[in-house]
């Protein structure tokens, strides 16, 4: 009798990007999950609520966007940025618009968001993946749920642009499409399982400042 013919049954190979999703997954719902945020879309929190949050959201985006001149010189890096994605120069029209033009002089931060936004600076100086593994979690969290959460605050407190700039990307036409270009880079990225591994950490992390913040912010709330 024959030996029954081989069959080549080749591992599957999974894109970075999906990878990087599912084993974030979790700590994703975590934070949007969170009491802090739960209150704000259901109509619970006050506009105070709502300035508190975007104050961090600036100090997030400033050591974000703050490193973009030198991480342009970084091949890995540059093609991850677009002048499409910047969002400080809304956070700050927002920011003069909800709280006065003396915004800066009266901004409070959490002590996480502080924590985080140095990790940001850390990593754009020490770590060119780890900075993408930041950029990646805040910009395509702002181009899916960050949309929906755009609308119902604006619904809520009666903005309709003003105060809501940070969440109006009116230069990307089609979000998803965006989104699927910058998977694919990801997915090209020139990088080994240890690397990759890392990068799915530091991901984890900057989900773990997120949820921080928003119990912080929660805290602050209760305190009120």
């Amino acid at each position: 009798m024959s030996a029954p013919a081989a069959t080549d049954h080749a591992a599957e190979v999974i894109p970075f990007s999906r990878l990087v999703r599912e084993r974030s997954s979790g700590s994703h719902r975590e934070s949007e999950g969170a009491g802090f945020m739960h209150g704000l879309l259901k109509g619970e929190a006050t506009r105070d609520d709502y300035v508190a949050l975007v104050s961090q959201h600036w100090a997030i985006y400033e050591a974000l966007e703050g490193a973009e001149p030198a991480m342009r010189e970084v091949p890995l890096v540059a093609p991850f940025l677009s002048p499409a994605l910047t969002r400080l120069p809304a956070l700050e029209t927002d920011l003069a618009y909800l709280i006065g033009d003396d915004w800066r002089e009266r901004l409070v931060l959490m002590p996480a968001t502080i924590e985080y936004a140095a990790r940001i600076r850390e990593v754009a100086a020490t770590w060119p993946a780890g900075y993408i593994a930041h950029h990646y979690t805040r910009y395509l969290g702002d181009l899916s749920g960050g949309l929906h959460i755009g609308r119902v605050i604006g619904r809520q407190f009666g903005f309709e642009t003003n105060g809501i700039g940070f969440y109006l990307f009116d230069q990307i036409a089609d979000p998803a499409a965006f989104k699927d270009a910058y998977r694919a880079q990801l997915d090209s990225a020139p990088w080994s399982a240890d690397e990759q591994q890392r990068v799915v950490d530091e991901v984890l992390r900057a989900y773990d400042f997120n949820t921080r913040i928003f119990e912080q912010l929660s805290a602050r709330t209760a305190a009120a």
